[in-house]
């Protein structure tokens, strides 16, 4: 096949692996499942890495994961090995204020099962997407999707006795869009996003064009009525969000993948518009005074603080007031109770939160607001004055302008739970296991909480440096590198790289089993924060998004260059591995620079740029990579694009592409084409290896036991092929 752009012919020899369900297709994908285990259990590594990847993530350690707070009850997802999906747990009341809860945080003695998945489908498949108790705590609303495909229908529990209530609601929860549920004041129902039924669409349409529907708890799912959406884009995101009184609601819509976001607020029972897509606002907060906080990109890529009181159907940009501005972290979401503003916030990937003191008096809430010339130091406050009388106590009026949180260094903050004025935070590290701590800020410490995952591995005798290397075009790019303590830098230890960059996401630090087998085997472990992510604010996606996109390839080169110069590698010992957008960087970095590493493994990746945007997920994808509609986009698309950059006669390092054929994000058909192309191009002797699930699918929702064998043939494949060493599984601490 051949396709014309803007006057360049593109011929694709392999176009017909795009079809899943062809006869020649699934005779392909068998002969390659066929060689691929033909050589993943022959591996002699692969007993070892087995036993030691099982011993670590089988082990009997609980881990409290997305957590809740309503009702004056805590609810939280666990996972609970050997289980093989995360159950929804009740972990009791927790006080009317942080000062009540006890001193240890939420007492487990007190957790009730409310819904098992591996109760409801034995086999593993089922999982739960979200859940969203009712305000009183007596409900709690879930999504439930199988087998990976994230297509998700709405179930309602009643969380005193388990019992599943019968009103489900159909295709709630996507694939790429997600899905979201806010309750109403008094629990009576709820608002969620509703994705077409088959015949209000055509058939191409139905994972696109969501909407907000409202639910009258015991009524039909029929007699649901339309709340907003119409006006939304194809490829809207809906996010809800419910105010404390439960007054009002917010709607945080995306427009795809790139990062623009547009609010729409309901008051009075009438929806108003509060930003565009081109105002830049981000994360927003309900505050307990009523007003609205939201995190402005406008004219601060490292994002601002600004707020609004009501009403919100007329409100316009001198409505809002700036309270906290730029400073020097990048603000990913904001906390605000009765007495602070806690600011969460990123810097070059570990995490840092802010609190801010703000006392509310009972008056109403002023207006209008004048801003006060703000200092020149950055990271200061600006005081927000009210007009008339003040109701507000201006920021860093009483003590210091901002106490930093005391969480531990190269961390991150991956939960925040409002508790009274005080927060519960999840937290985790490179060398610390996750734990819920609880931050009392009367005495401005930290409290650890029951909520601790045990780890089946000690990481005591890791260092983690933060480095940094400079790329391409002279920006400077920080990494982190995790080595054994003593370990010389000779060039000698199996290296392993990994990033993402894309989509404003940031890599945080998270301790991971597999990082400690490759470590046990003399290894040295990097992760590169790399443009195009969050680590560095919105001009730092910017630069690796559309038509800047080769600079975070170039980035990644720039880090294994650093690695090997620096001593901790070389490149006949480097594997790199990336997962979805980050096996499109790895993609790249195997076509471009096939002489800086030795074994590539990517999962779910992305390397047909050209035909990705034709498929349901690469539509939402268009507002960070570009279409090839567009000529500029076309042609930076075309040079960087996997799949359409390989050169024949190029002896390119081992390669194991894994994908799941339930995928609904990205179309396994991208990791068929790459396999074949590579097999044909390649003139060396090292395998290229396909490795399709037939039920998996992008990762969301993937079983304990299909996490243990991914994982393994990963780590066991690279391994193998940088002439590492497994050693005999270490016992936990």
């Amino acid at each position: 096949m051949s396709h014309t752009y803007f006057g360049t012919a593109v011929s694709d020899d392999y176009e017909w692996l795009e079809d899943g369900q062809s006869a020649e297709v699934r005779a392909f994908t068998d002969a390659q499942t066929a060689l691929a285990r033909s050589t993943l259990d022959g591996l002699p590594e692969r007993a070892g890495v087995r036993a030691r990847v099982a011993a670590i993530l089988d082990a009997p350690s609980p881990d409290w994961w997305s957590a809740s707070y309503e009702g004056g009850r805590l609810f939280a997802l666990k996972s609970a090995p050997p289980k093989q999906q995360r159950i929804l747990v009740d972990l009791g009341p927790l006080g009317a204020s942080a000062t009540s809860v006890p001193a240890k945080g939420p007492e487990l003695a007190s957790e009730r099962v409310i819904v098992d998945p591996n109760a409801l489908d034995p086999s593993g498949g089922t999982t739960i997407d979200f859940f969203v108790p009712s305000p009183d705590g007596r409900l709690v609303a879930v999504s439930l999707s199988k087998g990976g495909t994230e297509s998700g229908d709405l179930h309602l529990f009643d969380v005193s006795t388990g019992k599943e209530r019968a009103e489900t609601i159909p295709r709630v929860n996507g694939g790429t869009a997600g899905g979201s549920v806010a309750w109403n004041a008094d629990g009576t129902g709820f608002y969620y996003t509703r994705y077409p039924r088959s015949g209000e669409r055509a058939a191409a349409d139905l994972d696109f064009y969501q909407q907000v529907y409202f639910h009258k708890v015991g009524t039909a799912e029929s007699a649901d009525t339309y709340s907003i959406g119409k006006e939304f884009p194809r490829i809207a995101e809906v996010e809800l969000v419910r105010s404390d009184d439960g007054k009002r609601m917010l709607a945080r819509v995306s427009n795809g993948d790139g990062g623009e976001v547009e609010h729409h607020v309901l008051e009075g029972g009438k929806w108003s518009r509060l930003s565009r897509f081109e105002d830049e606002l981000s994360a927003t907060a309900f505050g307990p005074d009523g007003k609205i906080y939201a995190v402005s990109r406008k004219g601060a890529a490292r994002g601002k603080l600004v707020a609004a009181a009501p009403p919100f159907d007329r409100l316009d940009r001198a409505s809002w007031s700036e309270v906290v501005s730029e400073g020097d972290g990048v603000i990913e979401h904001v906390v605000v109770t009765k007495q602070a503003i806690y600011t969460i916030e990123i810097e070059d990937g570990p995490s840092r939160v802010r609190r801010f003191p703000l006392v509310m008096k009972p008056e109403p809430l002023a207006r209008e607001f004048k801003t006060t010339k703000p200092p020149k130091k950055r990271g200061a406050v600006v005081r927000a004055e009210p007009v008339p009388p003040p109701t507000t106590i201006p920021l860093g009026a009483r003590g210091p302008a901002a106490a930093v949180l005391p969480i531990p260094p190269v961390s991150s903050v991956t939960g925040t739970i409002r508790v009274g004025d005080d927060l519960l935070l999840r937290i985790e590290s490179h060398v610390d296991p996750p734990r819920w701590m609880l931050y009392r800020s009367s005495e401005h410490r930290l409290v650890p909480t029951a909520l601790a995952k045990k780890p089946a591995y000690d990481m005591s005798d890791v260092d983690v440096a933060r480095e940094t290397c400079v790329s391409k075009d002279g920006t400077k790019v920080p990494m982190t590198v995790l080595k054994r303590r003593g370990a010389k830098l000779d060039g000698s230890m199996p290296g392993y790289l990994t990033g993402y960059g894309g989509f404003g996401l940031t890599v945080k630090p998270r301790m991971r089993g597999a990082y400690r087998v490759w470590l046990d085997a003399g290894g040295v472990v990097a992760e590169a924060n790399l443009r195009g992510g969050g680590e560095r604010g919105e001009a730092w996606h910017r630069a690796g998004n559309l038509t800047k996109k080769q600079n975070v390839f170039d980035d990644f080169a720039a880090c294994a260059k650093a690695l090997v110069d620096r001593g901790y590698t070389k490149p006949e010992r480097l594997a790199i591995s990336g997962r979805s957008n980050g096996g499109l960087l790895v993609g790249a970095a195997l076509v471009q620079h096939p002489e800086l590493y030795r074994a590539v493994a990517a999962t779910v990746g992305i390397y047909d740029m050209l035909r990705t945007e034709l498929g349901s997920n690469g539509a939402f994808n268009v507002t960070e990579y570009g279409s090839v509609k567009d000529e500029a986009q076309f042609r930076a698309l075309h040079a960087y694009s996997p799949l359409h950059n390989v050169k024949d006669g190029t002896p390119y390092p081992a390669v194991l592409f894994m994908t799941g054929a339930n995928d609904p994000r990205v179309d396994p058909y991208h990791s068929r084409k790459m396999v074949a192309r590579l097999q044909a191009a390649t003139s060396s002797d090292r395998p290229i290896l396909l490795r399709a699930s037939s039920d998996t699918g992008h990762g969301m929702g993937t079983p304990l036991a299909a996490e243990i064998e991914e994982t393994t043939e990963l780590l066991s494949f690279l391994l193998h092929e940088v002439g590492a060493t497994v050693p005999a599984a270490r016992s936990a601490p």
